[in-house]
């Protein structure tokens, strides 16, 4: 009988959902997808398998939208996704669209209101507040942590230099971990010297389990996650995460008040992220809370440390596919330090014009984060002619973004950075690595002073080269786990330059 009535109570649930999607359904009519799609499930099953099925699924989304004049569409489950690859597009949507979509909120689980993904009334005065923080007469003086830590990273890679394949992954994340810490919270944790820190072990298994739960319909239900072992495995993760970065906290308010609200700072150690917070909010007694500040220092740490060690080891299996452009790249950073091995300073960078190019054609065939999504909560119309409803999902797929051949003409596929001097995109949206808009990443130059001086470090020190038995050709294998991943681990070989 139990089985009868809720066999019964979930028809007339479905038949209720079904109904109410009927202007999602009228849509799809107009937004076209040639991806078959199922009553109930959608387009779900695509992304089963492994977490290189998942990414390859992303990107045959992302065709979709190329071959559809910009747009496409996603079932997954019973909620609809728009899905836009084109710039004029995304630039309307992310200017109409602010608040971001509800499948991007599983992140809250660790970063509760954190501006990244935090509703609109929390974000617009939290931006205020962060935003003086990455002013760039502040970026420059973290330049010495990065150029200290490159050095300690070059030293560890005379480890593994001169020896066969090894992956660049470890030595990138830990590199960009004491590089966050530093920069965001104060401390000096020297994880490069001792091996993985607890906190990367944690967030990387933390971000597996937030995608999984993002692909997958049936966990967008809490009391049906709360149901499957990942939520105990989540909370474990979280626990740990948000109990390291508290003590930090509560340890840099307090030396803030025995210092009467002043930071510890001179010329060569500058004010942390951190200290900048808690001041600009208000002061050690009356600025953010405890809880406010490890919300924005967690996403700090979460987004600098994983998008800019993404991005650099994407860069580092780039060079050793590309030996005639690393070539230029070396030659580049000659001109500028000439045979002498001084320290890499913020005044050094702008002149290294082609290995920006470089770093920047990378992101655009890698970006870290491939898609985002907002939230339309209003009717409207794109300039395309484009009609969004309220309830529907708008995905911006940046990794067809970036492959469009409209906007990067007919060689979007090919690997090409003198095309940011020759050709630069037409749209100011063409090109967003860090997303686009009023909701852009705040530490894209943050994230590029990083990566300019690392591979510089790398550069200067070690010839790049494929790793054993890979074709050295494009594509590279990809996977996708909230960011977008190397299949094969950034594996590489180095070569110490003779000086």
């Amino acid at each position: 009988m139990l089985a009868q009535i809720f066999l019964v109570s979930a028809l007339i649930w479905m038949a209720i959902l079904w109904w109410q999607n009927r202007g999602k359904r009228d849509l799809c009519k107009y937004i076209k997808s040639d991806i078959p799609c199922y009553p109930f499930i959608g387009m779900a099953y695509k992304f089963a398998g492994s977490n290189e099925d998942k990414m390859k699924t992303v990107m045959d989304i992302g065709r979709e939208a190329i071959k559809h004049n910009g747009w496409t569409h996603l079932w997954l489950g019973m909620q609809l996704f728009a899905v836009a690859c084109d710039p004029a597009e995304v630039e309307f949507v992310v200017k109409t669209y602010l608040e971001k979509d509800d499948v991007l909120k599983f992140t809250q689980m660790l970063i509760g209101n954190g501006s990244i993904f935090a509703s609109v009334p929390i974000w617009k005065p939290r931006r205020k507040v962060l935003a003086p923080t990455f002013a760039p007469r502040k970026l420059n003086q973290y330049m010495h942590v990065f150029q200290e830590q490159g050095a300690v990273m070059v030293d560890e890679l005379r480890k593994v230099a001169d020896k066969g394949s090894f992956s660049i992954w470890k030595f990138m994340t830990t590199y960009t971990m004491d590089s966050i810490c530093e920069t965001t919270l104060g401390c000096k944790l020297g994880v490069q010297r001792q091996g993985d820190h607890p906190f990367l072990q944690n967030l990387a298994e933390l971000a597996e389990l937030i995608a999984k739960r993002m692909l997958s319909p049936w966990l967008h239900f809490d009391f049906s996650f709360k149901l499957t072992g990942h939520y105990d495995r989540c909370m474990r993760y979280i626990n740990a995460i948000t109990d390291f970065v508290s003590k930090i906290i509560k340890s840099r308010r307090a030396a803030l008040k025995k210092n009467n609200n002043t930071s510890i700072s001179d010329e060569y150690t500058p004010k942390p992220f951190l200290d900048l917070l808690i001041e600009s909010s208000g002061g050690a007694e009356h600025g953010y809370t405890d809880r406010e500040l490890l919300e924005e220092s967690l996403v700090m740490l979460i987004a600098g440390n994983d998008t800019s060690a993404v991005g650099a080891s994407f860069v580092t299996v780039m060079l050793s596919q590309h030996l005639d452009m690393q070539e230029k790249i070396y030659k580049e950073i000659q001109e500028v330090f000439g045979d002498s091995d001084r320290p890499i300073t913020a005044e050094d960078l702008p002149h290294l014009k082609y290995l920006e190019a470089f770093i920047k054609e990378t992101l655009r065939l890698y970006p870290p984060v491939p898609i985002t999504a907002r939230k339309a909560d209003k009717e409207c119309v794109t300039p395309a002619g484009t009609k969004l409803i309220p309830g529907v999902g708008v995905v911006i797929h940046m990794w067809a973004i970036h492959r469009n051949p409209r906007y990067w003409g007919a060689d979007a596929e090919e690997f090409r950075p003198e095309r940011f001097f020759d050709s630069p995109p037409t749209h100011p949206a063409a090109y967003m690595p860090f997303s686009y808009g009023s909701r852009n990443c705040l530490g894209y130059q943050y994230a590029m002073m990083s990566m300019k001086t690392i591979i510089t470090s790398l550069v200067r020190e070690y010839k790049v080269l494929p790793a054993s038995g890979t074709s050295n050709k494009e594509p590279l294998r990809l996977q996708y786990d909230v960011m977008m991943k190397h299949v094969d681990n950034y594996e590489v070989k180095l070569q110490t330059r003779s000086h």
